[in-house]
């Protein structure tokens, strides 16, 4: 685990998360369960090269080798076939899901042209939090010159919160810079 965040949640986090709502035992406080970076590439059914940069650049970002993501079923309007490559995820946990969070909020999130911070009513009800970003640029590790197309990502945060504003304070805490 990142030493710097998991200080700021064992000696931050988890008091002020008691205080607040009132947990009587320190194993109800929620925690940070996982990270899914989610990159769906429609063009990889024309040119699977393009599927290969995308895994290249969210192994870069994320520290990490994604897998493929296949189609579950066939859909001739989209001329997609059953069982074809049509994305790449990877899911972080412990250490690189800490480096990660502390990269994305203190580094890359703030590159953001216009931003004034995220929303926070991406919540889906069960304490977890989604984010789209349309760009992978504001990552410091990838290198404009070496890309060939601007691609987006979905990034999940999986929370062991019961609830959205249990998860909602947990992430502010840790430092997402939710909009005002």
């Amino acid at each position: 685990m990142n030493p710097r965040l998991q200080e700021k949640y064992e000696k931050e986090v988890v008091p002020a998360l008691m205080e607040k709502f009132g947990y009587k035992n320190i194993m109800e406080v929620p925690k940070l369960d996982k990270i899914v970076i989610n990159m769906g590439i429609g063009e990889a059914k024309d040119n699977q090269k393009v599927l290969e940069s995308a895994v290249s650049d969210l192994t870069i970002i994320a520290g990490q080798k994604p897998i493929l993501t296949r189609a579950k079923k066939s859909i001739a309007n989209f001329k997609i076939r059953e069982n074809m490559a049509i994305g790449c995820k990877v899911t972080l946990r412990k250490n690189t899901m800490y480096e990660f969070a502390d990269k994305l909020m203190n580094v890359a999130l703030p590159r953001v042209r216009d931003f004034r911070g995220i929303s926070d009513k991406s919540f889906d009800g069960r304490g977890n939090y989604s984010l789209g970003l349309k760009e992978q640029l504001i990552f410091p590790e990838i290198e404009y010159d070496k890309i060939d197309k601007v691609r987006g990502m979905d990034i999940t945060f999986v929370t062991t919160a019961k609830t959205d504003e249990e998860a909602r304070e947990l992430l502010r805490f840790l430092g997402m810079p939710f909009a005002q």
